[in-house]
C-alpha cells in the first residue's frame, strides 16, 4: 500500500504540474474573465476545494508538533492546495519503509521541521505575485 500511495501522490504532483503549466501558458493567473469567477458553479467548486484543504489541514495541524510548522503548512495549503497536500503526504510516506505500517503515516505525530512549508510559502507568494503582475504593474 505504501508503494501505491507514493505513486498516487507523485501522479497528483505531475498532473497538477502539467495542468498548472498549461493554464499558465494560456492565461495569467489573475486574468480570469468575470464570466468565469462570477459563475455559481465555479464559486461552489472553489469553495468545495478550500473546504477539502481545510479538512486536510486539520489533520496536519494535529500531526505537526510545532506551531510555526502548523501556520506555515496552513498558508502553504491555502496557496498550493493539492501540490502542498501531495508533497506533505510524500514526505510522510518516504519517512517509512515500503513495507511499513500506514499508522506510522496517519497516526504518528512528528516534528516535521520548517523547511518544506517555508519553501512552499515563499515560492507560493512569488508565483502569486508573478500571476498578479498585470494588476500590480499595469504599465509593464
Amino acid at each position: 500500500m505504501i508503494i501505491f500511495l507514493r505513486a498516487l501522490f507523485v501522479f497528483i504532483l505531475l498532473a497538477m504540474s502539467w495542468g498548472t503549466l498549461r493554464a499558465s501558458l494560456a492565461q495569467a493567473l489573475f486574468d480570469i474573465p468575470p464570466e468565469v469567477y462570477l459563475n455559481p458553479w465555479f464559486q461552489v467548486t472553489l469553495l468545495d476545494a478550500y473546504f477539502a484543504f481545510l479538512t486536510f489541514f486539520v489533520w496536519v495541524a494535529w500531526k505537526e508538533k510545532r506551531t510555526a510548522a502548523r501556520v506555515l503548512w496552513a498558508v502553504a495549503i491555502a496557496l498550493w492546495g493539492n501540490f502542498a497536500m501531495a508533497a506533505y503526504l510524500l514526505r510522510e510516506l518516504f519517512r517509512i519503509r515500503a513495507d511499513g505500517e500506514l499508522t506510522e503515516v496517519f497516526a504518528t505525530r512528528r516534528d516535521g521541521g520548517l523547511r518544506w512549508p517555508a519553501a512552499f510559502v515563499g515560492v507560493g507568494v512569488l508565483v502569486y505575485l508573478l500571476g498578479a503582475k498585470n494588476l500590480l504593474f499595469p504599465s509593464l
